[in-house]
């Protein structure tokens, strides 16, 4: 559906290549970990701030929780988005820094960024007319 969406916005005539089960369940995976607004954020604090600690990407991370972070990090590092890199010290010492996939993955977050923030007024002029339209 979503390769079907592209296709229309940039020819309609274009046909894209049949696409396998695996790669596309492997897009939706993809797509559900990184929509979720903690991935986002934690994508977010590594971009700016480099390499940083676990205690660090938790207070750049405002509201989440000990257990939602450990989790996250997990996931992206086994999405290839992060190194965990442990120091042997004691107390441990753990670091987390994007790879190259997931800089390219904060790139394109980027782009819905700079779309929020150009289209800021006409999408809350519509939520205002609709809740208006409710209202009635």
């Amino acid at each position: 559906m979503i390769r079907t969406a592209m296709a229309e916005m940039h020819q309609r005539s274009y046909e894209l290549p049949p696409v396998s089960p695996a790669v596309e369940s492997l897009v939706r995976q993809v797509i559900a970990q990184v929509a979720d607004k903690w991935t986002m954020l934690v994508l977010e604090a590594l971009e700016e701030h480099g390499t940083l600690r676990f205690t660090e990407v938790g207070r750049r991370v405002e509201g989440i929780s000990q257990k939602m972070l450990t989790k996250t990090l997990r996931e992206m590092e086994r999405d290839g988005l992060v190194i965990r890199t442990i120091h042997p010290v004691i107390p441990p010492h753990v670091d987390y820094t994007l790879t190259e996939l997931g800089r390219e993955l904060s790139a394109a977050f980027c782009g819905v960024w700079v779309w929020a923030e150009t289209y800021y007024a006409q999408v809350s002029a519509a939520r205002k007319a609709f809740r208006a339209r409710e209202e009635e």
